[in-house]
């Protein structure tokens, strides 16, 4: 099984009118695919932040494979 990380991000205004990402949330999640993983993610946000859906408190998910990352 392959493992994947998983990373919420939110973007938001400072005073200035500058868009900022900022880190909601990123977990390590294993899975046979990228899509798996991501599913898997957003279920463990939703329960960690006691809300319905992750867009509420995230504008995006990515996914990278660990193995990508030590090349």
């Amino acid at each position: 099984m392959r493992t994947f990380l998983v990373t919420f991000h939110k973007t938001v205004s400072d005073g200035r009118g500058h868009d900022h990402r900022v880190l909601q949330q990123q977990t390590v999640v294993p899975a046979s695919y990228g899509e798996a993983a991501a599913d898997a993610a957003k279920a463990l946000f939703c329960q960690a932040a006691s809300i319905v859906d992750w867009r509420l408190r995230a504008d995006t998910c990515e996914v990278v494979e660990l193995a990508d990352l030590a090349v």
